[in-house]
């Protein structure tokens, strides 16, 4: 198991950014969640096998049909065991 945090930059909020995604990590058995950032940008954290996350991270690049995709960058970060994949609708911080 590998865990990513996975920031991308663009129009990627207001285009279903976040549900294209949970459908998208829910298919493909991804463990996790997607948020919308202050900054407009998408941050997402993203646990599975490594040769699942690939083809996920190659879609986080092109993202549902309204997204413009500017930038995606990709850390590596400790695994938490997520149960499932959610959007996060609110941050409480703002």
């Amino acid at each position: 198991m590998k865990h990513l945090n996975i920031k991308v930059v663009g129009k990627v909020q207001g285009v279903f950014f976040r549900a294209s995604t949970k459908a998208v990590a829910d298919q493909m058995g991804i463990k996790g969640f997607v948020k919308n950032e202050k900054d407009g940008s998408v941050h997402i954290e993203a646990e599975a096998e490594p040769f699942i996350l690939e083809p996920f991270v190659d879609w986080c690049k092109e993202g549902p049909d309204k997204s413009v995709v500017e930038n995606v960058e990709v850390t590596e970060g400790e695994l938490k065991n997520f149960q499932n994949f959610e959007v996060v609708k609110k941050n409480l911080l703002w």
